[in-house]
């Protein structure tokens, strides 16, 4: 009765052993699975967090290019345009200046050269008046002082001619040759009166004859 009581005691001790073994191994297969299982839940979540990441990554970068392009279209594009009209109306500008600098020292220049041209011609316009002018002074003065001279002459033969013409008588002695009486008296006198415009030149240095045959020219 002992020993049987011994062999159920060892028996079902060792069936406690299996049963205690197989839930030790049932329970650690159990957390095994929850493990695996947690694990599997965790990798998903984890996945889930990287698409929602990329997700939020790629929305942002949409947000981004959204706000490149219209701050492109909004700013810089029209910050271009307005920067490109303002060279090109500077260029035109420069053009303009440059032209009017252009247009203002050619016409300097012609100005300049018309008003040579003018003064030159100015010039050569009064030296000849004045040539002609004095021409014409030294031309007036032989005159007046020939007018003057032979305005003289008849006063200078009556001169010559009054003391004969007073004389009560007048001796006259003949070589034999030549006129005698009033003939030689007249002829006399006529050769003095001749040699005057020979004693005038001498006296005043005009030529009688020359300045009546110069041609009057006026100014």
């Amino acid at each position: 009765m002992a020993k049987a009581q011994r062999d159920y005691e060892l028996k079902k001790a060792a069936y406690d052993i299996e049963v205690n073994t197989r839930r030790a191994q049932a329970d650690l297969a159990y957390q095994l699975q929850v493990a695996k299982t947690k694990q599997q839940i965790e990798e998903q979540r984890v996945q889930v967090q990287v698409v929602e990441r990329a997700q939020q990554v790629a929305v942002q970068e949409q947000e981004i290019a959204r706000r490149e392009k219209e701050l492109e279209a909004r700013v810089r594009k029209p910050a271009e345009a307005e920067r490109y009209k303002l060279e090109r109306l500077a260029e035109a500008e420069k053009s303009q200046l440059i032209m009017q600098a252009e247009a203002e020292a050619e016409s300097v220049r012609m100005r300049g050269e018309a008003q040579a041209f003018a003064i030159g011609a100015r010039a050569r316009a009064e030296a000849e008046q004045m040539a002609k002018k004095a021409e014409a002074f030294q031309l007036y003065q032989e005159a007046a002082q020939l007018d003057m001279l032979l305005e003289k002459l008849p006063q200078v033969a009556e001169e010559i001619s009054g003391p004969l013409t007073s004389a009560n008588k007048i001796t006259m002695v003949s070589s034999g040759s030549g006129a005698v009486g009033a003939a030689k008296v007249t002829g006399e006198v006529l050769d003095i009166l001749s040699r005057l415009p020979e004693s005038v030149e001498r006296l005043t240095g005009i030529s009688i004859s020359q300045v009546n045959h110069k041609p009057l020219r006026t100014a």
